[in-house]
């Protein structure tokens, strides 16, 4: 008996720690952004990317909740500091809003995104200098 209840229990750990995700078929929009909110939070990021790629595919025709998931899915990224996959998927969804069908995209994230990529900047400038400073720590002019 023992060995069933530890066996039982080593699957459940074993589920849980591969980020396995149940979705349902009845799950809202809404539902499915809440879930990979949570999972964001608590640094489960692979689960939450789950939730929303599953927007962006059952919901494909709804552009606010389109917009909103693939915002979340370069946040992300750039919290795993994916900084160039972020990037890319950023300047992806602001071309959404050079288009013709802009006037219908939730405003939010265009700003989200603009603050975002300004954060990567920032980060990467950062690193250069810290690299820069390794290269030459003293700030010696170096000879020709």
């Amino acid at each position: 008996m023992r060995k069933i209840v530890w066996g039982v229990f080593a699957l459940f750990i074993i589920g849980c720690a591969s980020g396995a995700v149940q979705l349902s078929q009845d799950m809202s929009p809404e539902e499915l952004m809440q879930r990979g909110q949570e999972a964001a939070d608590r640094n489960r990021y692979g689960v939450a990317l789950r939730y929303y790629t599953e927007i962006r595919e059952r919901f494909s025709s709804n552009m606010s909740m389109v917009c909103a998931a693939e915002y979340e899915i370069a946040h992300v990224h750039y919290k795993q500091k994916k900084y160039d996959l972020a990037k890319d998927e950023l300047n992806a969804l602001l071309a959404r809003y050079d288009g013709s069908d802009a006037e219908l995209l939730p405003p939010q994230f265009k700003r989200l995104c603009a603050i975002v990529l300004g954060r990567i900047d920032e980060k990467e400038q950062s690193q250069e200098r810290v690299k820069n400073f390794f290269k030459n720590p003293f700030g010696t002019p170096k000879k020709s």
